[in-house]
């Protein structure tokens, strides 16, 4: 993968119109996506010379994607503050381009406000996967 800008990192989420089509979530600066797999872990009394073993193949996977920016779009805004309030799990597409597309259910589990008195009002905002997450390469 060559070296690429991290404002074309996209989150995107489902919209509310139109199923299958995903909208940008406007005015996102900073982007995380962090892939997780638990383990599992199957040591025993006969384990060889009492290393951990751990079980190929088990444990949960789970995405958490994390981004803060500023206001940008009122309609994306206003989606984010709905699905959080509603606690829905939503279908949202993350795209790390020239390497993968990432797309599925995530309930957003923290959104937050702020801003500074001489500086722009922010946002942040944290999404859990809520189900199975498919990835494309792209």
């Amino acid at each position: 993968m060559a070296t690429q800008a991290g404002q074309d990192v996209l989150i995107k989420i489902e919209s509310i119109d139109n199923a299958g089509e995903f909208e940008t979530i406007a005015g996102v600066r900073a982007k995380s996506i962090q892939l997780n797999a638990g383990l599992v872990d199957a040591t025993h009394t006969g384990s060889s010379g009492g290393w951990r073993e751990l079980l190929a193949g088990a444990g949960v996977k789970s995405v958490r994607v994390s981004g803060s920016g500023v206001f940008r779009d009122e309609a994306s805004d206003a989606r984010m503050r709905d699905v959080f309030m509603a606690r829905q799990a939503v279908n949202w597409k993350l795209i790390v381009p020239d390497f993968s597309e990432f797309t599925g259910p995530f309930i957003v589990s923290q959104l937050s406000y702020g801003g500074d008195y001489d500086g722009e009002a922010t946002f942040s905002i944290t999404l859990e996967s809520a189900g199975e997450i498919t990835m494309a390469e792209v």
